[in-house]
């Protein structure tokens, strides 16, 4: 199986929006893309496994949910400190 699912596109894209959901305040723009992507793409490699890209669209879903969550909690534990 390749490394790189090219059969399973909404996995890859989710993939690459969950790695952008990392970035300061562009995260949140790109968190709910990501996760409906990587949903999209574990419905997609579960009915053709042929496909792949389980492992990325599992990241998408991963990835949406904790980069929002470590930035809102950066900014709390932040924003009280006077820095």
């Amino acid at each position: 199986m390749p490394l790189i699912p090219a059969k399973n596109p909404p996995a890859l894209f989710g993939y690459y929006l969950g790695v952008g959901s990392l970035i300061p305040l562009l995260g949140f723009v790109l968190a709910l893309p990501a996760f409906i992507c990587g949903i999209i793409g574990v419905v997609k490699s579960n009915s053709n496994p042929e496909v792949g890209g389980m492992g990325h669209a599992i990241t998408a879903i991963v990835l949406s949910i904790v980069g929002p969550l470590v930035w809102m909690v950066a900014v709390l534990m932040f924003s009280g400190s006077g820095l």
